[in-house]
């Protein structure tokens, strides 16, 4: 029983910890304290220092744990993905407001593992088929007629991002040692971050201000490095299903974050799109279960 609270515990930490990444992303661009480069510089450099620290006090506790070991968990790829999604995370959220980011990004997070499933065998039934309708009309209905609320570059950004993250979770799947596969994928994307901060304009990363750069931090240091690691964590003890129903959670705790800390409103298109997008989600997670049944 200890256990399972334990577990349960750490899936709420998880999850908030998601959701407080929009909300802090939000504040800070929304506001003009930093700008999208400098808070991914600083969200990835405090989440590998902060991952790298824990790893310093597992390798003295541990006789066994070699720096080898902890490279090794991690791979370019997820790191790919860890960054693409970092990166097209901060940029979305110039235009985006803290909900409907987090809407576009844990929708095409649950759309991309859904995919990735059926590329792997899995055969859809037809409850899940229009559970993928519904889900895409959600998406379509967010951004059309207008193609302005919200900003189309913001959705394709945001997309973008949950299909990176998508990746980056399924290979959390096969992790073993997630501290030590997401201490190993955040340090890989530090040369990722240096190549792309030379062909990016750096003029901000000088006017960033001293509150922005803390919010970033923040964001990387405990709500991105610590809190992927106990997401790695939890994973194996999950099924594919009962993840996705609990990242579903996500949007709508940034979005209530979003009203309560960035003054933002929820309108009826919103909550629309939301349904659409989440409830057509969690109808291709019920037509999975009910076949494994």
């Amino acid at each position: 029983m200890t256990s399972l609270l334990r577990l349960y515990f750490i899936i709420l930490l998880s999850l908030f910890a998601f959701a407080a990444n929009s909300v802090l992303c939000r504040l800070a661009l929304a506001d003009g304290l930093i700008d999208p480069a400098s808070f991914t510089m600083w969200r990835l450099l405090s989440g590998a220092a902060t991952l790298a620290l824990l790893c310093f006090f597992q390798f003295f506790k541990t006789k066994n744990t070699s720096i080898k070991m902890i490279w090794l968990e991690g791979s370019w790829l997820s790191a790919l993905s860890l960054f693409i999604y970092a990166m097209g995370f901060s940029y979305a959220y110039v235009t985006l407001e803290t909900g409907i980011g987090a809407l576009i990004l844990f929708g095409a997070v649950q759309l991309t593992l859904i995919l990735f499933a059926v590329w792997a065998g899995q055969k859809l039934a037809v409850m899940e088929w229009f559970g993928l309708l519904v889900a895409f009309a959600g998406f379509a209905y967010l951004v059309f007629p207008t193609l302005s609320s919200p900003s189309l570059v913001g959705f394709i950004l945001m997309t973008l991002a949950g299909i990176a993250w998508g990746l980056y979770t399924w290979r959390g799947k096969i992790s073993s040692k997630p501290l030590f596969a997401t201490t190993s994928n955040f340090v890989r994307t530090i040369p990722m971050l240096l190549i792309a901060l030379a062909f990016i304009n750096t003029e901000g990363l000088k006017s960033a201000s001293t509150e922005g750069i803390v919010l970033a931090v923040i964001s990387g240091a405990f709500m991105s490095g610590l809190g992927y690691a106990l997401w790695y964590a939890v994973l194996p003890h999950l099924s594919a299903s009962l993840a996705a129903v609990l990242q579903l959670l996500v949007p709508v705790i940034a979005t209530i974050g979003g009203v309560i800390f960035a003054n933002e409103s929820v309108t009826l298109h919103l909550i629309l799109a939301t349904s659409g997008v989440l409830g057509g989600v969690l109808l291709v997670v019920m037509g999975r279960k009910k076949i494994q049944r």
